[in-house]
């Protein structure tokens, strides 16, 4: 018995590191995809200054109204494309960071239950005559919530899959919006030219 007292602070030591480690692993996670974020943004704003800066000495170049309307529609569809772009490298980001994070609850998840079926066999094995039903009533319990666990992630990570599709498919809308709107407007500047 002296000997498991003394095993239990040890017990204790080790779970209270192992969720450090799995709170710093989470913070690096996080902090990772923060540096993704503001690197790409930085990269976005350095392009756009850039593009900003040629547009601007070509707009200056601009002789005639025509010129001028095609000018415009061209700048349609390439913003379109890059909005798009942008939106993909986040929704990437983000995705990856949400994986980490779901890799690592999963981990300690599935830690937690194989210790707390361990505790109930435990408590089952030294449980005092008479007790059967409360012990098959814990038993029943652990066996719902691992059940319930498994539902959430299940259906988590079916609404992941359905929120990916539907950012690709309005992608797609967004981009063939902007190519019929850059159409549109080049053959309304071809029918004034005319």
């Amino acid at each position: 018995m002296n000997m498991n007292a003394n095993a239990m602070p040890k017990e204790v030591i080790e779970t209270q590191k192992a969720a450090l480690d799995a709170m710093m692993a989470m913070q690096g996670s996080v902090f990772g995809g923060f540096e993704k974020l503001v690197d790409l943004n930085l990269k976005v704003m350095k392009a756009t200054m850039d593009e900003m800066s040629q547009k601007t000495h070509e707009a200056m170049g601009v002789k005639d109204a025509q010129e001028a309307v095609a000018m415009g529609s061209a700048l349609v569809q390439p913003s379109a494309e890059k909005a798009a772009a942008y939106s993909k490298h986040v929704y990437d980001i983000l995705s990856g960071v949400q994986a980490d994070l779901a890799k690592l609850t999963e981990g300690k998840m599935a830690e937690s239950q194989k210790q707390m079926t361990a505790l109930v066999e435990q408590f089952s094995s030294h449980a005092p005559a008479g007790a059967e039903g409360t012990v098959s009533m814990l038993k029943s319990a652990l066996a719902q919530a691992n059940a319930a666990y498994d539902s959430m992630t299940k259906a988590a990570k079916q609404a992941a899959e359905v929120a990916e599709k539907n950012l690709h498919t309005a992608t797609a809308t967004a981009m063939k919006a902007a190519s019929d709107a850059s159409n549109t407007a080049k053959a309304a500047g071809r029918r004034r030219a005319a």
